[in-house]
Formats: C-alpha cells, sequence, structure tokens
C-alpha cells in the first residue's frame, strides 16, 4: 500500500503532503476520528515515508520508494526504528507477565516501549516512529508521562496518537499535538467495497450503513459473514424478536443474545489472532447492542422523518411495529439505556447481565404490550 492508495482521507493526505513538502512536520500528531476510517494505515504510510531512504515525489506528491531497505524492513513489519504501541504489549513489560489484558493503555506499556526508547538514535533511518493505537485509552498517568517527551522530543522523533474520542485526551496533550481530522467514508464506497469482497448489496447495503462510516467495522462484519458467522442473519432474527417482544421473553432472549455474541466471538478470534479474547468478546457483545441500537434509531426516526432512509431497510414492518410501541422521546431514551450497556462491556461487566438489564429496560414502557 502507499499514501494514495488511502481510502476517501484526501484532506488528512493534502496536511501531510504539505508537512512533508515543506520539510516541517510535526514531531508529534493525533489522528482523531472514528474508528475503521484509515487512520492506522494513513499512519503506517506516513511513518513509512519519513523512513524511506530515497522517497519519490511525483507531481508534487512525495510517496516512500518502496523498493530501498528501510521499505523492505517496513513491509516486513521488521524495521527497527518503527515501533508500534498498544495496550496488548503489556504481557511483555518487566512485570506484566501473565496479567489479563488491560483495559486502559497502562503506563508500563508507554514507558518501556515509548518513553525509554525515545532516547536511543535510530538505527537504520534517519527518524524513529511510534503509532499509539487506541490513544484514548491513555489514562491521566500515561499522558502526564508523555509529557516531557512531547515538550522536549529528539529532533529525530516523531509520534503519532491514533485517537477515535478526542476528549478523552488532556488538553496538555492536545496542545502539544497536531490534530489531524479523519471523517466517516461515504456509504456507497463501503457497498462498493463490500461487493468486491463478494457480500451480497442488501447485506452490504445493511454492515454500511450500520458502520456509520467506518469502513474498518463494515470489513471485519463482512469478513465475519464470509466465514459463516451468519451475523446478517442473526440481526434479522434479533430485529424481528424486538418488534414482537414481551417482558415475559426478556430472559430467554438474553440468553439467546449471549450463546449468539459467543458464537460471534467464536468465529471473530479466529480471523483476529493478534487481537486478545476478552476485546473480541467485548466487541461481538457490542455489535449486537449496536444492532439493537440501529433498530431503535430506525423507530424513532420513522416517528420524526419518516422519510429518511432506514438502517435496517430490509426490515421495514418491523421497525414500523417498533415505532408503534416507542414514541420519538422513548426511543431516544431506549437508545440512551443501551449506550450505558456499551460503556459496561468496555467496563468487562459480565455480558449475561448486560443483556438481561438492556432487554428489561426495553420492556420500561406503558405502550409497551405485557
Amino acid at each position: 500500500m502507499s499514501l494514495k492508495e488511502i481510502f476517501c482521507q484526501d484532506k488528512a493526505i493534502d496536511i501531510l503532503q504539505r508537512a512533508f513538502a515543506s520539510g516541517k512536520w510535526a514531531h508529534a500528531y493525533i489522528f482523531a476520528g472514528p474508528e475503521g476510517v484509515g487512520k492506522y494505515k494513513t499512519a503506517c504510510e506516513w511513518a513509512k515515508l519519513l523512513l524511506c531512504k530515497n522517497p519519490i515525489i511525483d507531481n508534487d506528491f512525495a510517496d516512500s520508494c518502496g523498493s530501498c531497505r528501510a521499505c523492505q524492513l517496513f513491509e516486513a513489519e521488521s524495521h527497527p526504528d518503527f515501533n508500534h504501541i498498544y495496550k496488548e504489549l503489556r504481557e511483555f513489560t518487566k512485570d506484566g507477565k501473565g496479567k489479563p489484558p488491560p483495559v486502559d493503555l497502562p503506563i508500563d506499556v508507554i514507558r518501556e516501549f515509548l518513553i525509554e526508547k525515545v532516547s536511543t538514535k535510530p538505527t537504520l533511518s534517519q527518524r524513529k516512529v511510534f503509532v499509539v493505537s487506541e490513544a484514548e485509552r491513555l489514562n491521566a498517568h500515561s499522558q502526564n508521562a508523555l509529557l516531557k517527551v512531547l515538550e522536549e522530543p529528539p529532533e529525530y522523533c516523531s509520534i503519532i496518537l491514533l485517537c477515535t474520542r478526542l476528549e478523552k485526551l488532556l488538553p496538555t496533550t492536545k496542545s502539544r499535538s497536531q490534530i489531524i481530522r479523519f471523517g466517516p467514508i461515504d456509504e456507497e464506497q463501503i457497498i462498493e467495497k463490500l461487493q468486491q469482497m463478494n457480500i451480497e448489496e442488501k447485506q452490504a447495503r445493511y454492515f454500511a450503513r450500520l458502520a456509520q462510516g467506518s469502513l474498518g467495522a463494515a470489513c471485519q462484519w463482512a469478513e465475519l459473514e464470509l466465514a459463516d458467522a451468519n451475523l446478517y442473519e442473526t440481526k434479522k432474527e434479533l430485529v424481528s424478536s424486538l418488534a414482537d417482544y414481551e417482558i415475559a421473553d426478556a430472559l430467554s432472549l438474553a440468553q439467546k443474545l449471549l450463546e449468539k455474541s459467543k458464537k460471534i466471538a467464536g468465529v471473530w478470534t479466529n480471523l483476529d489472532e493478534a487481537t486478545s479474547k476478552t476485546d473480541i468478546n467485548r466487541r461481538a457483545a457490542k455489535t449486537l447492542v449496536q444492532i439493537i441500537i440501529s433498530a431503535l434509531y430506525d423507530a424513532m426516526n420513522l416517528n420524526v422523518t419518516p422519510t429518511k432512509e432506514a438502517i435496517n431497510f430490509d426490515q421495514k414492518e418491523q421497525v414500523k411495529k417498533l415505532a408503534g410501541r416507542f414514541d420519538a422521546e422513548q426511543s431516544a431514551e431506549k437508545i440512551s439505556d443501551c449506550y450505558k450497556m456499551l460503556h459496561w462491556i468496555e467496563s468487562s461487566v459480565n455480558e449475561k447481565l448486560i443483556f438481561e438489564k438492556l432487554l428489561l429496560n426495553l420492556a420500561e414502557s406503558d405502550r409497551m404490550t405485557v
């Protein structure tokens, strides 16, 4: 891949190109935007360009040559001056062996894999590049530990923080970095990409709408579908169950959701061996909650702006039933409850409890048939 091939992030690429042309790129960047819109790929290609021995400039567009020793090592994921920092590295810290995968990005990881390595000069290229994934998971201690590096970095050092929730970063962290914003990907372009993966048009459109502009999320769901996780059929069953849902069904439906979540997680684990099982379990559970949110969102819109395109366009009758049970305000309240459950999932609360609580919350309405 190259910078030219980054999908639908022209503004971000243009900022980086102008910086490279002037020779005055920032020592620290924050790539901010939704998950799955190309932040990591852009960071990698930008790092590859900074580390390249013979950059190519074609029509004022700079890119890595792809053939020098630095580029070859980068492609082989063994460049000594490139460092990818992520929370699962905790296992390889001095005191982290055997500890469970963390929710936050631990200070030990930042100290041992970034701060301690910054002081050593590059060994192959003229620069060292550090890419920090999920920077929103940096707690206050980790961010404060980074401040000195951000304030007085060595001239050869470049740090890129990838962040989905900019408000989670301290003002001091943001003020010492250049923020580059990444936007959502157009729905039609996501659909086109999924169809190239052999996903049927109806399923591709649903995944694209559910992803809300995240190409990465849509592609993950498409890969699950191709691996027989039956995610699309699961969503149809779930939306149908919600349309006819009664409070007496709460516990049985919660158990069904738990079983579906485990099945999806099992397939997901086989597809993504680099991610911890704990995180994959969270992602699977969050996907099912997102499906519920999408149905409630459609119901809310049907009561407010009935001409708006639905996410669940393929289940109009079921959405209509939900809209008949919840008015717009009630739907908004239920959506808020679902987002609380997403927070519970991130906090590693028992999944069965989460699904039971969510479904009982959905039954709390004077207009719900009991």
